[in-house]
């Protein structure tokens, strides 16, 4: 079963404790602190941040909930000022998605402060800035507010972790440039996470976008429906079960150490793997492609880094689930993320980009090749 803990709000208790144990002790009924019990009691706060895609009822955070249930992940609460709303499955439904608002909004007028105050998360699960882009304001500014939105988070606590989805698609009938749109804005956010995010309070870019369609998997172009919701909770699931996985203490060089695994600087010997390209979507000026890595080898595979060359004179400028090196002649090598890194014998990884390209580069294509380390024996 996995114990996930909180970190640094736990430090609240202890004055507390320090003074129950001196008036116990003259007593004799102090044998042992009872802090490290309470860490591991009280459950990790988790707050689903957003607005209607993420309320009004938000569904996929039923479904993420359940799966987190049924995965062991149990010493977990959603919180948030706002109520459950349905959704026809128990779960925990308390959550933060305001119907209409906008991201810049929030942070215009500081309504976040007494969210944070009143809900104590320590995780926060961010889908913010649909109704922005709706309303044709610019990336620059909506990124602006997810500044000032995360300064905030640490101002209430230092070691938040922040999940920020690059946005699910969008396509309404009264909106014409919307789907561009974006595009346009998703393609800024790994970069602005990289810059903001802290080694103390990580960003970490959960990739909302790539596979969802506003056809199959919403209602009117912009609200996911069942099948919508199922997508977005399987893109959370292995974010946020990394940073929950990442809080349990771990037994320093101990068998089976998943601190290892995938580390960009553990030994190992060359490990045979294979890259594929597909083109996912294009549009005027760009196209959205996708590489899968195959360990191809009969041991497991502690991590891989593929090339991708565009073709063209394309350009790579955004990637998701890895970690972008973009090369001066247009090469971009890509690194696994902290969590696709280690590969079983015949497992794949996959991850996705964005790809800027002239008008004369033709139909998308990409010579793509990987490199991959065996995991110690």
């Amino acid at each position: 079963m996995h114990r996930p803990l909180r970190t640094a709000p736990h430090l609240r208790i202890l004055p507390l404790l320090g003074l129950l144990a001196a008036l116990l002790l003259p007593l004799g009924l102090m044998s042992a602190p009872p802090a490290a019990a309470a860490r591991a009691a009280e459950p990790v706060r988790i707050m689903p941040l957003g607005d209607s895609i993420t309320g009004s009822p938000g569904c996929w955070r039923a479904v993420l909930w359940n799966r987190l249930a049924d995965s062991g992940y149990t010493a977990i609460d959603f919180v948030g000022t706002l109520p459950p709303q349905g959704c026809g499955q128990a779960h925990d439904g308390d959550n933060e998605g305001h119907g209409g608002e906008l991201v810049t909004s929030v942070a215009d007028q500081d309504l976040l402060p007494a969210r944070l105050a009143a809900t104590d998360p320590d995780i926060v699960v961010m889908h913010f800035g649909t109704n922005d882009v709706w309303s044709s304001v610019a990336p620059d500014r909506i990124l602006a507010a997810y500044t000032k939105l995360v300064g905030q988070m640490r101002a209430s606590n230092p070691d938040m972790r922040v999940l920020v989805a690059q946005l699910i698609p969008m396509n309404p009938g009264s909106c014409s440039g919307c789907a561009q749109r974006v595009v346009d804005f998703n393609a800024r956010i790994p970069e602005w996470a990289r810059a903001t995010g802290t080694a103390r309070s990580p960003i970490t870019v959960v990739d909302q976008w790539t596979g969802f369609s506003t056809a199959t998997d919403t209602y009117d172009g912009v609200h996911p429906n069942a099948a919508g919701d199922d997508k977005i909770a399987a893109r959370w699931y292995p974010a946020l079960t990394a940073v929950l996985d990442a809080g349990v203490p771990q037994d320093p060089g101990g068998p089976g150490d998943p601190g290892d695994p995938g580390d960009p600087g553990d030994p190992g010997d060359p490990a045979a793997c294979s890259a594929r390209f597909r083109a996912v979507s294009t549009w005027q000026g760009g196209y959205q492609g996708e590489v899968t890595v195959t360990n191809t080898s009969a041991s497991a595979v502690a991590g891989w880094t593929a090339t991708v060359a565009p073709a063209g004179g394309a350009r790579v400028g955004q990637v998701w689930n890895g970690v972008l090196t973009p090369g001066a002649d247009g090469t971009a090598t890509v690194t696994h993320a902290a969590w696709n890194g280690s590969l079983a014998p015949g497992a794949s990884a996959t991850f996705g980009f964005v790809a800027t390209a002239p008008a004369t580069a033709g139909a998308p294509a990409a010579t793509v090749t990987c490199e991959a380390k065996a995991a110690a024996g």
